[in-house]
């Protein structure tokens, strides 16, 4: 069988949803628009993204034997609508990609399954990634065939609409790369419109310094106090542009029972995951990519949601907080907490604080 076709035939065979064939290099274009990103300070304090720039430019950085890529995806597609419950009061909304097992989990033992076999079958050397590693997948995947990246900077498929998760099998065999996927946005601009934030300075171009899920997941500190009313009751990451796609006509449920969303992070009520202590919160999302944010972030996240309510029933929720021993915590619940409390409750509270808080971030939510 020709040696492409057998590699897809077993992919599929693994569960893989989509597979496509790239050469180990990257255009000029895409090193530019990554180049760009970085020089306008876009990345925010991913600082990650700017040390290894130059390995994430080029795939041979990584391993200079490499000839071809075998990018794959898996398709997370819901059965539940992404943003159903956006704005209901007392609840919080966790991005899709979040709600089932962690892909990373999934796509990694799928990648290792094929690049083992490809090994064996081919007689030549493989290296897998998922996007723990310095790989541009989305330019990767586009130049593959698999789909490409919409005026959101993520990767649209014409068959999975907006819900891949990608990985890739780097080879030292020649494989005869697939077409390039064309653009198919158009003059359409739905996910640009739908950003809660206005996070995209111009099509094909994100800020994440504004971006729900940039915030929510990989920003460490305080989030800023213009924004946090805009995050509404996001409490991880964001699906709005993803959702807004019109390619999502296409999608369908995925076929991978893990990545099927939890029960538990369904509509989870604001009032529980407040009050989650570390303990709590590794149980709670013990195999899910939650778990990786950390209980104190996560609680920030879940307090800024809280502060959004309108409830005046979850100011306790917030004022049990006030005295805990995670800064980034005590400032979102003191932030919570004038937005909900009475006056009379607030300047009671903010004398108190003044006494004793030592964070000049937290005095400064009392202050504003």
């Amino acid at each position: 069988m020709d040696p492409k076709a057998a590699i897809r035939e077993k992919a599929l065979a693994l569960g893989f949803d989509a597979v496509g064939f790239a050469p180990a290099a990257l255009s000029g274009e895409a090193r530019n628009n990554l180049a760009t990103y970085l020089g306008q300070g876009l990345h925010g304090d991913m600082g990650w993204l700017a040390d290894k720039a130059d390995r994430r430019g080029d795939p041979k950085t990584l391993w200079p034997d490499a000839k071809s890529v075998i990018v794959l995806g898996i398709n997370y597609g819901s059965p539940e609508t992404p943003n159903a419950h956006l704005g209901e009061s007392g609840t919080g909304v966790v991005s899709v990609y979040a709600r089932g097992r962690d892909y990373h989990d999934v796509v990694k033992s799928r990648l290792k399954a094929l690049a083992r076999w490809l090994a064996e079958s081919r007689a030549c050397q493989v290296k897998v990634f998922v996007d723990t590693a310095p790989v541009m997948e989305k330019p990767l995947a586009q130049a593959a065939g698999i789909g490409w990246q919409g005026k959101h900077t993520n990767l649209v498929s014409r068959d999975f609409g907006s819900w891949l998760f990608l990985g890739e099998v780097f080879t030292d065999l020649a494989l005869e790369p697939d077409a390039p996927h064309e653009d198919h946005c158009g003059a359409c601009r739905a996910c640009l419109d739908a950003c809660p934030t206005g996070a995209f300075p111009a099509p094909y171009r994100i800020d994440a310094r504004r971006c729900v899920s940039y915030l929510t997941i990989e920003h460490k500190g305080p989030i800023p106090g213009d924004l946090r009313p805009l995050l509404g009751n996001r409490i991880y990451g964001c699906d709005d542009c993803l959702a807004a796609c019109p390619w999502n006509k296409f999608a369908r449920v995925t076929d991978e029972a893990g990545l099927l969303p939890r029960e538990t992070l369904t509509a989870p009520r604001l009032a529980e995951l407040a009050s989650l202590d570390d303990a709590a919160f590794r149980a709670m999302f013990s195999g899910s990519a939650v778990k990786r944010l950390g209980r104190d972030r996560f609680v920030r996240n879940v307090l800024i949601a809280v502060g959004n309510s309108g409830e005046p029933s979850l100011a306790n929720v917030a004022q049990r907080l006030l005295d805990d021993a995670a800064p980034v915590v005590r400032g979102a619940a003191a932030w919570a907490y004038t937005r909900l409390a009475s006056d009379a409750a607030i300047q009671v509270a903010r004398r108190e604080r003044e006494m004793i808080e030592t964070d000049e971030d937290v005095r400064a939510e009392w202050r504003a």
